[in-house]
């Protein structure tokens, strides 16, 4: 995979999550909307390797093929940006969202709220977690 390939994925992944929000399949939305975060930011990593490919699968990038939004991001190269950019109120609150979701969250019942808070906190056109990843991507 390439970064263009987490470019399409990321939007696939958001325009799914938003139909099943539309029709009250929260779980998946949630679920969906997660994954859009980590293409994104496995597309900001794939920036920083040669010719723009996603890391082999070898045992030495292995940390690279999970699903861990904090790890990710700093795999990215992200964490001063980050740390700049969460002095702002409603990104922190996004980004707040964002760090709390999990592969792991399959499993779980997600009510309503939940699945539209992480949504908002991803779409937002001002201070969503998304805008702000693809100015690094």
């Amino acid at each position: 995979m390439n970064r263009a390939d987490f470019h399409k994925l990321t939007e696939i992944r958001m325009k799914e999550a938003r139909v099943l929000l539309d029709h009250k399949c929260y779980e998946g939305a949630y679920y969906l909307a997660g994954y859009a975060v980590e293409c994104a930011l496995k597309a900001c990593i794939a920036k920083r390797t040669q010719a723009y490919d996603f890391p082999p699968k070898p045992q030495v990038v292995r940390d690279f093929y999970q699903h861990d939004i904090r790890s990710l991001a700093k795999m990215a190269g992200l964490e001063l940006e980050l740390y700049k950019r969460l002095s702002v109120v409603q990104f922190d609150s996004n980004w707040g969202h964002v760090i709390k979701w999990s592969e792991e969250k399959r499993y779980e019942r997600i009510d309503p709220k939940s699945a539209r808070d992480l949504y908002r906190a991803i779409a937002n056109p001002r201070n969503g977690v998304l805008v702000w990843l693809k100015k690094f991507w």
